[in-house]
């Protein structure tokens, strides 16, 4: 009997050994708890973001509270880097480093990202779902370890030429773009679509630091466009729609979904100075009264008053942070019982038509080992004046 007791405890032993041995090997993974990485900006000029992070430290208390992910408790642990790459460097050190987690998670803003995204793939450290649509955080080729959520903003510009082309067909295209990576990006996703020797295709850069950028939109209009493409930040969204109307200049106006605040953009550059102008979308706006009966907006809400009730419900903000940490969580359940870094790495590069609730009717995630954007759809949106009404088909931006 006692020679039976001892080969079924051996037998028993064996089975549950790879299981033991992947959960030991891995740094952060016990078989009590997985240790998630985030920075942030909670403090600093981007600091008003920083709720987003706050949204997900409530999102893996209430994981833990259901019993985790296979039994083992998220421990998120979250630093402030107040949007600075160097503090951003060191504390991603620190945790990868010191704290030894088993993955970064939604690290915040693109140029911290750019800051630590060499160092961590050296490490081999998953960088998941980073904040940021710069679409160098989607190349497996040179970040095999990182990836976006978002639609990028080279995404972005593919879907903008695509609904230009469709509307109108002959029309001259020009791009008022931020000279830096962000502005590129749009710049590149245009091209992708139109060519990059279109001769109907008009550009115009301006500084972050210049004053105003009138001459490039006068440039623009003298060179007949009638699609303007406004690839940059908010600030400068709204001087060129308050331009183009002091100009009287009618084109088809599109601008980054970046830009498309009413209360800090369309209503300092004019709320009737903003009609017609187009834009996008892939979130559930919570503000939209026909949002109200949502199943998975109530669930949001309801998770919201439980777990952060200090939390405004009108800040979409709050709504991406409950949709970034969805997804890992999806994640975490697929691995099964296979925590290796290499192994959460290929659970989020095989994400197959994944719903997200915050996420629009028709969108879903999809990636692979070869392509690192799981967002390439989005639906396009008009400002009537008042608020963003979205109409007509989900575009999927182009197969690269």
């Amino acid at each position: 009997m006692l020679d039976r007791r001892r080969f079924l405890a051996t037998t028993m032993a064996m089975t549950l050994l790879p299981y033991a041995v992947r959960a030991a090997s891995t740094p952060g993974v016990t078989e009590a708890e997985i240790k998630i990485g985030n920075t942030h900006a909670y403090s600093g000029p981007a600091s008003s973001y920083a709720t987003n992070a706050k949204t997900e430290a409530a999102y893996f208390t209430m994981i833990n509270d259901q019993g985790g992910v296979a039994g083992r408790r998220l421990n998120f642990i979250s630093y402030d880097d107040g949007a600075s790459p160097p503090r951003a460097i060191e504390q991603v050190r620190r945790l990868i480093e010191q704290d030894e987690v088993a993955l970064l998670f939604n690290t915040f803003g693109t140029a911290s990202n750019s800051a630590t995204v060499r160092y961590v793939n050296q490490k081999k450290v998953p960088q998941l779902f980073v904040y940021s649509g710069a679409d160098k955080f989607s190349d497996p080729k040179t970040y095999p370890w990182t990836l976006g959520w978002q639609p990028s903003y080279r995404v972005e510009g593919q879907i903008y030429a695509k609904y230009a082309r469709a509307e109108r067909l002959k029309g001259k295209v020009g791009i008022l773009f931020q000279n830096d990576d962000f502005g590129k990006d749009y710049v590149a996703g245009i091209k992708d679509v139109l060519g990059t020797s279109d001769a109907s295709i008009q550009t115009a850069s301006h500084e972050l630091s210049d004053a105003l950028i009138d001459s490039q939109l006068l440039a623009l209009n003298a060179a007949g466009v009638d699609v303007l493409i406004s690839a940059t930040s908010p600030k400068f969204v709204a001087m060129a729609i308050r331009k183009v109307a002091e100009m009287n200049w009618k084109p088809l106006h599109i601008i980054t979904n970046v830009a498309t605040s009413v209360a800090a953009v369309m209503g300092p550059a004019g709320l009737e100075h903003g009609i017609g102008i187009v834009s996008s979308a892939y979130l559930k706006d919570p503000n939209d009264p026909s949002w109200t009966d949502d199943e998975g907006l109530r669930d949001w809400r309801a998770f919201m008053t439980k777990y952060y009730p200090d939390g405004d419900q009108k800040d979409i903000n709050n709504l991406i942070g409950y949709c970034f940490a969805f997804t890992l969580v999806k994640v975490l359940q697929a691995c099964g019982s296979d925590f290796s870094r290499e192994n959460m790495l290929k659970q989020a590069t095989s994400l197959d038509n994944v719903p997200v609730p915050g996420l629009l009717p028709g969108i879903t995630l999809n990636t692979s080992s070869t392509d690192y954007r799981p967002i390439r759809q989005l639906q396009m949106a008009r400002f009537d004046g008042k608020s963003w009404q979205r109409f007509g088909e989900i575009f999927r931006g182009a197969d690269l």
